[in-house]
């Protein structure tokens, strides 16, 4: 894995099992059990919060991570869901992506992978795991 700063992973998932992404026992399961998986340390307990209307309406996941956090938003309408994962400890992509296809069931998922780091004076690789 490259050094730097921060490793961003940015996952998109379409067409997740719509009960499982409504269901606040799932996504606080998943944000507790991705937190050990990728061997971090919480700052507390998840904030989830249903909130938004229309086809934006659905959970939003914070996480807080002693290194610096997950986030998630779930679309009730569509099945889709949306997950970044920002630390400057290294982790595992593969395994966060793993998690979200064991929670949530997408049919498909996108997944980008950043190296980040403000102080270099070149432009850092973008990685797909």
């Amino acid at each position: 894995m490259v050094q730097s700063w921060g490793y961003h992973a940015i996952i998109d998932a379409a067409g997740c099992d719509v009960g499982r992404i409504t269901d606040y026992d799932v996504v606080w399961n998943f944000a507790k059990d991705l937190v050990r998986r990728i061997d971090m340390v919480a700052f507390g307990d998840p904030q989830i919060v249903n909130f938004g209307s229309g086809n934006k309406a659905g959970y939003t996941l914070v996480q807080l991570i002693e290194t610096s956090n997950i986030c998630a938003h779930f679309c009730n309408d569509t099945g889709d869901a949306y997950f970044d994962v920002f630390s400057c400890k290294p982790f595992d992509p593969k395994t966060v992506e793993d998690m979200i296809d064991w929670y949530f069931k997408p049919d498909a998922m996108f997944a980008r992978f950043i190296y980040r780091d403000a102080g270099d004076a070149y432009p850092v690789p973008f990685m797909t795991p």
